[in-house]
Order: C-alpha cells, then sequence, then structure tokens
C-alpha cells in the first residue's frame, strides 16, 4: 500500500461561486504510480464545499437557489453577533451552507482512473468569496 498526497489552488471571483474540479482532481491523480485504490479530496476551510452531482447549468442554479432557501444570509445567526461571537466577516450562513453540502469526498481508483459514473462530477463550492482556496488530495493504494 501506498500514500501520495498533493494539493491544488482556487481563486473565485464571486460571493457564491460554484465549479467543475473533476478535470484538476483527475490530473492531480495521474502523477501518482497508482492502479487501484482510493482518492480522499478534502478541502482546508469551514466556509466552501466538495461535492459529487451533476455538473448541468440549470442544476447549478437550482442548488443555489435550493441553499439560500435552506439557510438564508441574515437570519439573527450567533455567529454573526459580535457580542457572542469574535467573527467579524458575517459569515455564519457559509459555515452552514457547508456544513450541509460536505467539504470532502472518496472516490474509487481503478486502473489509475477516478471511478465516477456518466455524469457524476466532483464540485466545489465557493460559499464566501471571493478568495483563494486549498484543495487536499491524499490517495492511497497500489
Amino acid at each position: 500500500m501506498k500514500v501520495f498526497s498533493t494539493s491544488f489552488t482556487l481563486s473565485s471571483e464571486e460571493r457564491t461561486e460554484v465549479s467543475d474540479v473533476t478535470k484538476l482532481v483527475r490530473d492531480a491523480i495521474q502523477q501518482f504510480p497508482i492502479s487501484a485504490g482510493i482518492a480522499l479530496i478534502n478541502t482546508l476551510h469551514t466556509t466552501c464545499a466538495l461535492f459529487i452531482n451533476e455538473f448541468q447549468r440549470a442544476l447549478i442554479e437550482d442548488l443555489k437557489r435550493l441553499i439560500e432557501r435552506l439557510v438564508p444570509e441574515r437570519d439573527g445567526y450567533r455567529h454573526d453577533d459580535p457580542r457572542v461571537s469574535d467573527c467579524e466577516r458575517g459569515n455564519a450562513h457559509s459555515h452552514l451552507r457547508a456544513a450541509l453540502l460536505g467539504r470532502s469526498i472518496a472516490v474509487g481508483i481503478n486502473h489509475g482512473e477516478l471511478t465516477l459514473g456518466r455524469f457524476q462530477s466532483i464540485i466545489f463550492a465557493e460559499l464566501d468569496g471571493p478568495r483563494k482556496r486549498e484543495v487536499s488530495i491524499q490517495v492511497i493504494g497500489e
């Protein structure tokens, strides 16, 4: 069993931005001599998310509307209240949205390739941008 690690950085331009990072992840794991194993893809931040779904414009717009409805930007969050929190960014909604979507995924590797379905993509959601973000990848296998 071998273990390899790498990372890449993403930059966003909008407060909420969703992007397909499948190619970035695929390119990153190609550098490792692994035929079969698991890739753990993890964002090192608490106000962005990683998940697997279909990356299709209408679906992404629906996802944005859903998280805005479930977790409105301003809703009296304690994290945004300077009387009880040291957060100056006013980003409680971003933390809560990230908690719902998740920050890491595990994807199988077979024959040196990510095991994803025909319509599956690895999706990164910036929820508190614009910012630079680091995504870590650890590959375990042989």
